[in-house]
């Protein structure tokens, strides 16, 4: 049957697009952009069965040209983050054949768009869907100014009323009613909601039978693991804090009560657990917080975290690791610094064994720490980085120059007694907000021991630990931090205001921010989203061919979902090789020579990291030959053995949060 769908976005420079790359890319066409210097050669772009471009009139002709009319579009627009176009993308029913729909467009889009006045862009489209049937659908890229003697005049405000996209989503609704009933079928479709529609129902996504199988499969699972897992809370309650303490370093009794919750499988299995772990003899009251709510600590953690603070103290107070008789000046004019990240760098190198930095994200840091390293070397010490992650590690060592490891693999040798700080080493520690209190800890006492200095770098606002408690937050308040508040990394004022207030917490004002300049999109069910992101992707990437893409998604579903949509763009312009089924450690997936994919698991063998980027370039059941992106070094290629790695994902985009 018919269904209705219409979605309306802005083309523009602030999301990193170019409309000569779009056109090109919904017309299959080969477009040259004067304003980039670039070729778009989308010609052997499969399913897109029909292009034109309809013209109002008193329109020059040559904006029948379309690489001339888009490059016109784009030089008449002067603006770092001008709207170049509108795009509306609109499904068409399956029922009427291909000429049908090429004159049910025509008329819509004649009447509605280029009678007021816009030059539009037609294409249309005719795709597999995945019930196997065809998924005919039209793109329209439209004008936004005013046509005059000579090309373009001004914006026409009025068309970007929000009662316009109101009416033409209303209107298609009506054309495409007209079309069905002309072409003899008794279908209709209402662009209205279910509830709009007078229909008692919530709005939902279908799902196949298979799947609800094994969703209600995984369902008697997680009964079954649950009612276990209660039974051993039950027996020894102290597990409870074991899983707190990994987390948080301080509780509430709703914090115990969440994580019993989650561990029982009911009423009665939960407040038995719930009874003995309230009553464990290792807790201890801190008093109340500022909601009024008791907080509670065990010892264990009581003792690390007092010691930890101690430890930073004695750190701080031994002055030693100066740089006396350097000159700075040279460098810091090599790394370009602002006089704000000077006297941050003044003091980072300064006498002390333990420095804290904090910056928002974009305040330069990593340039900072850069021209650090070179004062230190110069001073005869030895620079070391440690992150929580193999990929952070991986951006440390790209953009400061400093060889860089994951703390796990610090530790690792420490407790072998090999690769030992020394009292020539001075360890920068990036990301410490994200460091729990137990590693903070084992870091600081060793390199007490070790007469090591270390410098903590991060923003206690932006990320908690992922484990437990706030160290760093703790430490720079005992301590001495210095702040690095300039934005530098976002160019427009509105970007770096939103950045600050991402980083301060004030997420709604910086939500709004991108919203009020089209930044922002909501949609009415994941459907329409999930494609909306993926066209999204595929815009920036064919704009700016040259840099890296990512899209963020919430649960793992939607990363293979989404990933598939994407693989099936790249597959339709040829980018991809022949599919070949693989097993990886999150499941078969399929990949092809040309797939852009990162790994999941470090691997000392094979040089690659948790986060690793490549491109596959040759590919068996055996064995995979990946080019691998590491930083600004260059692409070396590296052979997988497919029996002993396999933690591979499609670099598209991966989850934010699980």
């Amino acid at each position: 049957m018919a269904i209705y769908y219409f979605d309306a976005k802005i083309v523009s420079r602030s999301k990193g697009q170019s409309v000569v790359a779009c056109a090109a890319y919904r017309a299959a066409d080969k477009l040259y952009d004067a304003r980039y210097e670039k070729e778009y050669d989308y010609q052997r772009k499969q399913g897109v069965e029909f292009t034109e471009i309809l013209l109002p009139e008193g329109a020059p002709a040559w904006m029948g040209n379309r690489e001339k009319l888009w490059n016109a579009v784009e030089s008449r627009e002067r603006r770092l983050d001008s709207q170049l176009a509108r795009e509306v993308k609109f499904a068409l029913p399956r029922e009427l054949t291909l000429q049908q729909n090429i004159e049910l467009t025509r008329h819509y889009v004649n009447d509605v768009f280029v009678s007021k006045g816009m030059v539009a862009d037609v294409s249309l489209h005719v795709e597999k869907a995945s019930d196997g049937g065809l998924q005919p659908h039209a793109h329209v890229l439209l004008t936004q100014r005013e046509i005059v003697e000579n090309g373009f005049g001004n914006k026409v405000r009025d068309w970007n009323k929000k009662e316009n996209l109101i009416g033409w989503r209303k209107e298609w609704a009506l054309y495409e009613n007209h079309h069905l009933a002309l072409n003899g079928h008794d279908l209709r479709v209402d662009h209205r909601t279910l509830k709009d529609q007078g229909i008692d129902l919530i709005p939902q996504d279908k799902i196949g039978s298979i799947y609800a199988r094994e969703r209600l499969d995984a369902y008697h699972r997680y009964l079954e693991n649950t009612r276990e897992n209660g039974e051993r809370l039950l027996a020894r309650p102290e597990i409870v804090f074991d899983v707190l303490t990994k987390q948080q370093s301080t509780f509430t009794h709703q914090d115990i009560a969440r994580i019993v919750n989650r561990y029982t499988v009911d009423e009665d299995q939960f407040h038995a657990v719930y009874a003995k772990a309230k009553a464990f003899s290792e807790l201890v009251l801190l008093g109340k917080d500022d909601k009024g709510h008791e907080r509670f600590t065990t010892r264990e953690m009581l003792k690390l975290e007092s010691e930890m603070v101690e430890c930073a103290k004695t750190l701080h107070g031994i002055q030693s690791h100066g740089l006396a008789g350097i000159e700075k000046d040279e460098i810091v004019a090599g790394h370009s610094l602002s006089a704000e990240q000077g006297k941050v760098l003044d003091y980072i190198v300064s006498e002390g064994d333990l420095k804290c930095v904090v910056g928002f994200a974009g305040t330069g840091k990593s340039r900072l720490l850069g021209a650090a390293k070179e004062l230190w070397e110069e001073g005869g010490y030895h620079v070391l980085g440690a992150t929580l992650s193999g990929i952070a590690a991986q951006n440390l060592e790209a953009s400061s120059d400093i060889g860089s490891r994951t703390l796990a693999s610090r530790f690792y040798y420490w407790d072998k007694g090999e690769e030992l700080l020394s009292a020539k080493d001075i360890l920068v520690i990036d990301e410490a907000g994200m460091i729990d209190s137990r590693q903070m800890a084992k870091v600081l006492e060793h390199a007490e021991k070790q007469g090591a200095k270390v410098v903590l770098v991060g923003d206690p606002e932006q990320l908690q630990a992922i484990q437990a408690g706030a160290p760093f937050r703790a430490i720079s308040d005992r301590t001495s931090l210095f702040e690095l508040t300039e934005i530098w990394r976002q160019k427009a004022d509105w970007q770096k205001e939103a950045t600050v207030q991402f980083a301060t917490k004030r997420t709604i004002d910086a939500i709004d921010q991108y919203q009020k300049h089209d930044c922002v999109h909501e949609y009415t069910t994941q459907t329409e989203a999930k494609e909306a992101v993926v066209d999204a992707w595929n815009d920036a990437r064919i704009s700016n061919n040259d840099k890296t893409q990512l899209m963020l998604a919430y649960t793992r579903a939607d990363v293979l979902s989404l990933n598939e949509m994407a693989r099936g763009i790249r597959q339709s312009l040829g980018e991809l090789g022949e599919d070949h089924l693989i097993q990886t450690e999150r499941g078969k997936r399929v990949f092809a020579e040309g797939d852009r994919i990162y790994f999941l698991q470090n691997d000392r063998l094979l040089d690659v990291k948790n986060g690793t980027l490549g491109t596959i370039v040759e590919i068996d059941a055996q064995a995979l030959k990946v080019e691998v992106h590491q930083g600004n070094a260059e692409p070396q290629i590296v052979t997988l053995d497919l029996n002993r790695y396999h933690h591979l994902m499609y670099k598209n985009f991966k989850v934010c949060i699980e």
